[in-house]
């Protein structure tokens, strides 16, 4: 549409214009995103996707390793494993990021435990594979450790009690 004036006023005509118009808000977000973007490693501190998709599976597997030695001291047995996550639909549908992901047994069955960690708060939200429970450590930031050995402890509590 760029240098096409008939076009332009085409569409200035269409209802949807309107609706669909940017406004200052959207701008200013825009701008403070694309300022945060001028500075990558301020853009990879600053913006949790963007730190998360750039976790290398080695820091991932030292997180997680840690997290399953507490849990380990808990009583609550769990082990690490390989995972495989994605980045995601849009522009990157088919990439896939090589990590590591916690992998919980319930006493009844990995649904009853997804849906405890579902329910509580912060809700933890899990993949279930092979009948088994998998945190994807890519997807928790640091600093969300405390609150995830809290959630998978309760979760592990509610267990014990709903039989």
């Amino acid at each position: 549409i760029l240098d096409n004036s008939e076009l332009i006023n085409s569409l200035r005509q269409n209802p949807l214009c309107r609706a669909l118009r940017v406004d200052k808000v959207t701008l200013a977000g825009l701008e403070a995103t694309l300022q945060l973007y001028r500075d990558p490693g301020q853009a990879l501190e600053s913006i949790p996707t963007l730190r998360m998709l750039g976790n290398t599976p080695e820091s991932l597997g030292k997180r997680c390793e840690e997290l399953a030695a507490e849990l380990t001291g808990l009583g609550i047995g769990s082990s690490i494993v390989e995972s495989e996550g994605r980045v995601g639909g849009g522009t990157y549908p088919g990439v896939k990021l090589p990590g590591f992901a916690l992998a919980l047994d319930g006493p009844h069955g990995a649904e009853v435990l997804a849906m405890h960690l579902r329910n509580g708060d912060p809700p933890v939200i899990a993949r279930i594979v092979d009948k088994r429970v998998f945190i994807d450590f890519r997807t928790v930031l640091p600093g969300q450790e405390n609150d995830l050995v809290r959630r998978v402890r309760e979760a592990f509590s509610n267990e014990r009690f709903d039989s």
